[in-house]
């Protein structure tokens, strides 16, 4: 069984960005309208009237200032509130392989590795562009990659449910070396007239190339020490989006009930002790203690939330350097967002640190990467 390194990360990052007070002024403009429009049934008590959002209570409540976007046009319009995305045939790549194919060739490139290098590719992330084919299969044909392609959905943790499963193929002998991609355009299934959820999401492609230990080209080398997953059933964060909603009989889901939606309180209170306890036990299991991490790269979903689970793993209170945070900017990227705080955050370690990259959401999933410098 052979060693499995990280040799590699890429990140593709939209060209279009929406604050907090951009993304206000285009949901209490859509709640002035629908209020004006249901006045009456509001007069008589037939209906709630909505409530305006405010950047300072999105900012308070998930640490989030900004998203990267796809598409601000339609997003920001109180008629549309939707990124548009134009039409492609079937002979041309989707708009999540272009973003993956960015990714791609940033991660090969800080690998010293070529396509000609590379096996296979793995797709982790929370939505597929379709059915079939596969997304991964796509993005390897527009790669030209000899090989095999696949993809994965575990909602925000796929990243390293994604990584696991291409370590095991590797420490197995059945691959050399795989990419494992993960493309989020996250603001296609957000509900922009939610309230409690329409500032949560922003777009983002990351990427890593995973090899067996011969032969390294990368100067930027990180072993994979070990790997743990964790699932447990929960519906408090759900997308009901799927072939099937045309063939129900009763009354048609509404859009509300096909996009994200969640019960953000239950989720911090159950999400928060399950991951923390992961990577406590993940650590134990190799036989190392909190003090040793230098680095936690957390899921960017909520900075109070990501606090938290800091504060439990090492017993007090985690600096920015120990766990750096992209959610400000990026706000959650789902799969991708661990992905990019690692990104961004450890050229700085130096050979021997150790760092946990941990990955969690719905499912509930969760999963955790153990990483040393080389």
């Amino acid at each position: 069984m052979q060693d499995v390194f990280l040799t590699g990360s890429g990140l593709y990052t939209p060209a279009e960005s929406i604050s907090n007070e951009e993304l206000v002024v285009a949901f209490n403009t859509y709640v002035e309208r629908f209020n004006q429009r249901h006045a009456a049934d509001i007069e008589n008590g037939a209906m709630e009237p909505l409530q305006p959002s405010d950047p300072d209570f999105i900012t308070k409540a998930s640490g989030i200032k900004s998203r990267y976007v796809v598409d601000k046009k339609g997003i920001i319009d109180p008629e549309v509130m939707c990124p548009r995305i134009r039409t492609r045939s079937n002979d041309e790549a989707s708009l999540m392989c272009e973003m993956a194919l960015a990714a791609c060739q940033q991660a090969l490139q800080k690998a010293g590795r070529s396509v000609a290098d590379v096996d296979g590719v793995v797709v982790a992330c929370s939505n597929m562009p379709r059915a079939y084919p596969a997304l991964a299969v796509e993005i390897q044909h527009y790669l030209g990659i000899d090989g095999f392609a696949f993809d994965l959905n575990v909602a925000c943790a796929s990243a390293t449910f994604g990584m696991q499963s291409a370590a095991d193929m590797i420490r197995s002998g059945n691959a050399r070396r795989l990419l494992v991609v993960n493309p989020e355009i996250c603001t296609a299934h957000l509900n922009f007239r939610d309230r409690d959820s329409h500032f949560i999401f922003g777009d983002a492609c990351t990427a890593v190339l995973l090899e067996g230990g011969s032969g390294l080209q990368s100067d930027d080398v990180w072993k994979l020490l070990a790997t743990r997953l964790k699932t447990q059933f929960s519906s408090n964060i759900r997308n009901n989006f799927g072939f099937l909603n045309r063939c129900e009989q009763e009354e048609p889901r509404s859009d509300a009930d096909i996009l994200f939606v969640q019960e953000g309180r239950k989720v911090f209170k159950e999400v928060v002790p399950m991951v923390s306890t992961l990577i406590q036990e993940h650590l134990e299991a190799i036989g190392l203690s909190p003090e040793g991490v230098k680095r936690m790269w957390l899921h960017q979903a909520n900075l109070n939330m990501n606090q938290l689970i800091a504060k439990r793993v090492l017993g007090r209170e985690a600096t920015l350097e120990e766990a750096p945070v992209v959610l400000d900017d990026y706000a959650n990227t789902s799969s991708a967002g661990s992905v990019i705080a690692f990104h961004q955050y450890h050229r700085d370690m130096q050979s021997g640190d150790v760092g946990v990259l941990c990955a969690f959401g719905a499912g509930y999933s969760a999963g955790s990467a153990i990483l040393q410098r080389m």
